[in-house]
């Protein structure tokens, strides 16, 4: 099978792993694995999914583990700092939690909260929690983002992080259809470094972007 790379664009792809449902390759220049598009949902079915998650916003779970993105980022923020939750889900849960601790959040979603007006605006921090896996063209949602960020601003990103195809091939994340796209530490350096950004792993799910001012 022959196709680009959604992030650099380049050619140099390589099988990483294969299951029942699907093969995964990896690029040798950005290390993103990824889904090929013959093997994408189509927009409802992917819709479907999503209305299957239970994320209710009076979940402890749920908040527990949008905290393990909030917490770190709220000391790297200040005073009157505004920021938007792309695709925030069904509760946009973030936003709220963020609002409670004095910080003004917009909402986007592509399902639920779609409306595009608030892509217009420039932010001091952009949170895309168990987002980034789901897009299919990464290089655009990049440069989306790029647009939305404020210089000196924070791209927080939460996602599993592929370790070794050893570890892939027993990894559960991989078998959700709606995950198509696979970051590792190599992934977000080169991302770093393309954009001229500035990279910090926080923990084994998250890692912050810190645009040039």
């Amino acid at each position: 099978m022959s196709f680009s790379c959604s992030l650099c664009g380049g050619n140099d792809l390589y099988l990483f792993a294969e299951d029942r449902r699907r093969p995964y390759y990896r690029c040798r220049c950005c290390a993103l694995v990824q889904v090929p598009a013959p093997f994408h949902l189509s927009a409802e079915e992917e819709k479907a999914e999503y209305d299957k998650h239970d994320n209710g916003e009076d979940s402890p779970g749920y908040r527990s583990f949008l905290s393990r993105t909030l917490t770190p980022l709220m000391p790297r923020l200040t005073p009157g700092d505004k920021g938007l939750d792309y695709g925030c889900g069904a509760g946009a849960l973030l936003a709220k939690m963020a609002g409670e601790q004095g910080f003004e959040f917009a909402a986007y979603d592509l399902y639920y909260f779609p409306d595009r007006a608030v892509l217009a605006a420039r932010y001091q921090c952009v949170t895309l929690t168990e987002v980034i896996e789901h897009v299919a063209d990464a290089r655009a949602l990049l440069d989306e983002l790029s647009n939305l960020l404020a210089p000196g601003a924070l791209l927080a990103i939460m996602t599993k992080r592929v370790l070794s195809a050893e570890a892939f091939s027993r990894w559960h994340y991989k078998n959700d259809p709606t995950h198509i796209n696979f970051y590792s530490d190599e992934t977000f350096a080169w991302i770093a470094a393309e954009r001229g950004w500035t990279l910090e792993i926080v923990d084994k799910d998250v890692v912050f972007l810190r645009t040039s001012n």
